[in-house]
């Protein structure tokens, strides 16, 4: 497995996010919704990222709980996504968007479903 840099994979700025949004639709999952776009080769790479690797982000809303309850969702998530993300196509744009049952979740069930967004994401990049 390829040594994975999160803070290359990032989705940072609030552009990145909006461009996802607007290029792709709502798909859920059971603990977790989810939307991607893959990135077309013409586009620039951005910084510390080189231009063909996957870039994921999330969001943690208020209604998911204070922040601490939100930063262990986003560990957990976090964790998940770096043993799977060699699943993604190379120029995917990611975002997840956790639901409250994280938190709870068994962390091998999480990383089931993790890898099943993933795959259905690479599905859905093989057929564009």
């Amino acid at each position: 497995m390829p040594k994975f840099d999160w803070r290359s994979m990032r989705l940072r700025k609030h552009a990145d996010f909006q461009r996802v949004y607007q290029a792709s639709r709502r798909y859920s999952s059971a603990s977790m919704t989810y939307f991607f776009r893959l990135r077309d080769s013409a586009e620039p790479a951005a910084p510390g990222n080189p231009g063909s690797a996957p870039r994921i982000g999330f969001t943690t809303g208020r209604v998911l709980g204070g922040a601490v309850v939100r930063n262990r969702i986003r560990r957990r998530m976090r964790e998940a996504v770096r043993l799977h993300a060699d699943e993604l196509p190379q120029r995917a744009d990611v975002v997840l968007h956790p639901r409250k049952i994280v938190l709870d979740m068994n962390f091998t069930l999480l990383e089931k479903e993790v890898s099943r967004v993933f795959a259905a994401i690479a599905a859905a990049g093989a057929r564009s």
